[in-house]
């Protein structure tokens, strides 16, 4: 595979620090830009986040003194010098919206952890292991942009990244109904302890617009291309209730399920166990070898002993049993900003490397 040069968009905040640290020795990934805001244009990146690194691990060497430029003035700069983007800022909706086209237009194919474009119609929403396919609205995409090069693909929301997979591999039992209530980590509100001692001793029953985005988006990745667009599928029904937990890193579900054909419960089991995608077939670097663990033990699966499993870019479910108003309950955890964000999408960013894509 060849190496690729690509720019942080938005690498002082919690997701653009976790793209420099899994990117800080990717094998096929050399990270030549860093940009963000005004306010940190022009500053080495050291100076741009003191007293706010938020990682355990320290700021990578090779980023340390590295002249932060300006995401927005410096488009053109930063389109001479990549292959492509990864883009994680702290803006407006339609600010975000502008800027990934901006670049797009500039023919840098953008690899997006926002939500803006989640629900543009021919923007795929990719989770590599479950919806590859969906790459192929790119094509149209260049079309209306008018581009060769550029594109814009999206990552989901990180409160879905732990459910959806589960549910992904019983799909062909016909799934009706799902109930799922996600304890999400203080970390996906881009916080530390120390920036949010409101959640010490608490639990705060409300996120906003996770419910909507935990209900829609996995109709729009289940959904198909019909034309020019991808169409969401019209099912299952999904209700969800969200809530921010005092765990640093770590989205958790509880999920409930009802089936047209119900299955047994050795057959979702070794459905999961079997299940695998083209991140597995391809052994692109990112990918974990097994991507959904089930853990036996009543305990398991728990944020502080599971979230890094395989590099933090694998789904632990447990607790698998009947249940007395839908047909099945289970708990499922992934690492929000490794397979939910950043994490996530380098391994989308791999998946269309491999499928060429981006070349």
């Amino acid at each position: 595979m060849k190496n690729y040069n690509v720019a942080i968009i938005g690498a002082t905040g919690m997701v653009g620090q976790r793209f420099c640290l899994l990117l800080e020795n990717h094998p096929w990934f050399h990270v030549v830009a860093l940009a963000a805001s005004p306010a940190s244009a022009g500053k080495t990146y050291r100076d741009a986040v003191a007293g706010r690194w938020a990682m355990s691990s320290p700021i990578p060497a090779k980023f340390q003194d590295m002249i932060v430029l300006d995401a927005e003035k410096d488009i053109q700069t930063i389109a001479g010098m990549v292959d492509f983007v990864f883009c994680a800022v702290n803006m407006k909706k339609d600010e975000i919206k502008a800027l990934e086209e901006a670049y797009a237009k500039a023919e840098v194919p953008v690899i997006s952890n926002n939500s803006a474009h989640r629900f543009t119609p021919d923007v795929p929403m990719i989770i590599p292991e479950i919806n590859p396919d969906h790459a192929r609205i790119i094509l149209a995409q260049r079309k209306r942009l008018g581009t060769k090069r550029g594109f814009i693909a999206v990552k989901s929301n990180c409160s879905l990244q732990s459910y959806v997979p589960a549910l992904h591999p019983l799909m062909k039992y016909g799934i009706k109904q799902v109930a799922v209530t996600t304890y999400q980590a203080i970390s996906g509100a881009g916080k530390t302890f120390d920036r949010m001692p409101e959640i010490i001793d608490n639990v705060i029953p409300f996120i906003g617009g996770e419910e909507e985005k935990s209900e829609r988006e996995p109709l729009k990745i289940w959904g198909k291309i019909e034309q020019d667009a991808i169409v969401n599928a019209s099912g299952p029904k999904i209700t969800a209730q969200c809530l921010r937990v005092p765990v640093s890193d770590g989205h958790t579900a509880a999920v409930f399920v009802s089936f047209e054909h119900t299955p047994s419960k050795e057959q979702i089991l070794q459905d999961w166990a079997s299940f695998s995608g083209v991140p597995q077939t391809k052994n692109l670097p990112s990918a974990p070898k097994q991507f959904l663990h089930y853990f036996t033990e009543d305990n398991r699966p728990q944020a502080k002993l599971d979230r890094m499993l395989e590099n933090g870019m694998a789904v632990s479910l447990g607790r698998l049993r009947e249940d007395i108003v839908f047909d099945y309950k289970f708990v499922c955890l992934s690492h929000n900003t490794l397979r939910g964000a950043a994490g996530g999408a380098v391994l989308m960013a791999e998946l269309l490397c491999a499928e060429n894509y981006i070349d």
